[in-house]
């Protein structure tokens, strides 16, 4: 399904539009709402992972509520031919069991083939330079310089924040196939079954 409303969610804006402008960060806030009396996990994926930071990439939201996503398009050194952009991007939805954490998603969450019903949002993106119209209001959109120093910052933070949270999930997944490593052996050892 393109954009716009599943069974589960409703997301808007239905594309992602980014002001282009060589060597200068850019976001696009994406508002994904539950239209369920269910909790709903989600999680974005996208054909160009190292062009996008995307905060926060995995969540659950609560029935008949909403959560922002934003998708920051990173620097870029060169134009696109034709300012065209291929990249698109995939919102994952299914319903999890109530008072769910994101921290509690099991890893094959979003896999189909768990026999799990996962709904698909795909959303395209779309390059817009200073001079063209934004398509939802049909004003004009101008970065100015101060702000996007303001956004270079706060997306360091941001940066910074997805880093300790990769780290923190790293060593809990460590900690746990050291527990599971450590119950094997014993298993084998002793032949316990």
């Amino acid at each position: 399904m393109a954009g716009g409303t599943n069974q589960l969610i409703s997301v808007q804006p239905d594309e992602l539009h980014f002001q282009f402008e060589l060597d200068r960060q850019s976001f696009c806030d994406l508002k994904v709402s539950n239209t369920t009396e269910n909790y709903v996990a989600f999680k974005v994926k996208t054909t160009s992972p190292r062009k996008y930071f995307v905060r926060p990439n995995t969540g659950v939201i609560q029935p008949w509520d909403s959560s922002v996503i934003r998708v920051t398009l990173q620097a870029q050194r060169e134009y696109p031919p034709d300012m065209q952009c291929r990249d698109k991007f995939l919102l994952q939805s299914t319903v999890v069991p109530p008072n769910t954490d994101v921290d509690e998603l099991p890893a094959d969450t979003f896999n189909k083939d768990s026999g799990r019903v996962v709904e698909e949002c795909k959303l395209k993106v779309v390059y817009l330079t200073p001079n063209s119209s934004n398509p939802e209001d049909g004003s004009r959109r101008f970065i100015d310089s101060n702000i996007m120093r303001r956004t270079a910052s706060f997306d360091d933070n941001q940066v910074l924040q997805h880093l300790k949270e990769e780290r923190d999930a790293a060593l809990r997944q460590k900690q746990q196939l050291q527990q599971q490593l450590v119950s094997l052996f014993y298993l084998n050892y002793y032949g316990i079954c």
